[in-house]
């Protein structure tokens, strides 16, 4: 028996520990969104934002500001199947363009003022040497990508406890860092087939209705894919109520490493950002093994992966962002945190009918229940 199970335990416990939100870090942000000069509730889901990453944190004051996107990358095994438009070279390489800093998520990341921590947690190829780095690197490769679904299960059960054993670890280090806010990403060649696979595992669905066209793959490959996925869970046979063991058997290092930052956030009441379709999919396992901690995360958008609208659907959240995004990478997440910052400055900027000297309104008015500003 691995020595991860014991972390993993300790992490649920402490996720199913966090609880429901904090009712009265609710009321106190609802009362102060409610004393500003503007109808109750005019501003809509930035009001339910800041209501949201109050009963979270706990923290009605908090401004957020020390935030971190957490991009998890590994290769996978099924792409020797043809199921993606790239080779695996890819993820080595948009590796080191992370590093570099010259990937979609730095801008993103340097323009909502959020650090990015890159992890390798099993990719196939050498990450090739970039001239200085802008990123924090992990290297915890448990090895080089998965095995191939279709042959095999993807990883053994100890790999799957490893990889959200470092997931567990990086927020631990996140969280003595000072860290409020975290997002999430992934970088994988071949993660949609695996996040696909998961989704039809977990929710029953039939592959084709969760399958998507991820790096933008013609129909002959398509329809390949979604055969590939047919065979590697008629072949796997995963089991919804054994989170675990989906991720073994056909998931990636990553979503499993996603899954233990999901954990470990919710357990240090850390409001995270989810992105698309992969970081989806982990919180789908996530969230099975400690049913609840849906609540605390935040969906920023709605990727065009058919799988992903699936997966909000299931944790009940609602998408910030309707932007057609399929990329990754955690883009999605420092989008949102824009938002954040909108949320909060309206919180703490506007003044309140008392100090503007406006009148109130004059008769009685219908203010929405604070529950239902809630994402």
């Amino acid at each position: 028996m691995t020595d991860d199970v014991a972390p993993l335990e300790r992490a649920i416990q402490g996720a199913l520990a966090a609880g429901p939100l904090d009712e009265e870090a609710i009321r106190a942000a609802s009362s102060r969104l409610d004393a500003l000069t503007k109808p109750p509730g005019s501003l809509g889901r930035l009001e339910a934002l800041a209501i949201q990453l109050a009963g979270i944190s706990g923290d009605v004051g908090a401004t957020y500001r020390r935030r971190a996107i957490v991009v998890a990358a590994a290769d996978h095994g099924v792409v020797h199947q043809g199921v993606s438009a790239y080779p695996s070279d890819v993820t080595s390489q948009m590796v080191a363009n992370f590093l570099a800093g010259g990937a979609a998520i730095n801008v993103l990341a340097d323009l909502v003022g959020a650090a990015v921590t890159v992890i390798d947690a099993g990719v196939a190829g050498p990450i090739p040497p970039v001239p200085a780095t802008r990123a924090r690197f992990v290297r915890a490769p448990i090895r080089s990508g998965t095995d191939d679904m279709t042959v095999g299960p993807a990883m053994t059960r100890d790999d799957a406890l490893r990889s959200i054993a470092i997931g567990l670890g990086v927020v631990a280090d996140l969280a003595r860092d000072g860290i409020e806010l975290i997002g999430i990403g992934e970088m994988g060649i071949g993660n949609t087939t695996a996040a696909s696979a998961v989704t039809a595992a977990m929710t029953g669905l039939a592959p084709e209705r969760v399958t998507g066209r991820g790096t933008g793959i013609d129909d002959p490959t398509y329809a390949h894919k979604v055969d590939v996925i047919e065979r590697a869970l008629a072949l796997r046979r995963p089991d919804p109520a054994d989170p675990v063991g989906v991720l073994a058997g056909v998931g990636g290092f990553e979503m499993g490493v996603l899954m233990g930052v999901l954990l470990a956030a919710t357990g240090a009441r850390i409001p995270l950002i989810l992105d698309g379709f992969i970081t989806g999919a982990a919180a789908l396992l996530a969230a099975a093994l400690a049913p609840g901690i849906e609540i605390r995360c935040i969906a920023s958008h709605r990727s065009v992966e058919p799988g992903h609208a699936v997966v909000l659907e299931r944790l009940g959240l609602r998408p910030l962002l309707e932007l057609d995004l399929r990329l990754g990478e955690g883009t999605g997440a420092a989008l949102a945190m824009s938002l954040v910052d909108a949320a909060i400055a309206i919180r703490d900027g506007m003044a309140t009918f008392d100090s503007a000297g406006v009148a109130g309104p004059a008769g009685p008015v219908a203010v929405v229940d604070t529950r239902d500003r809630v994402p």
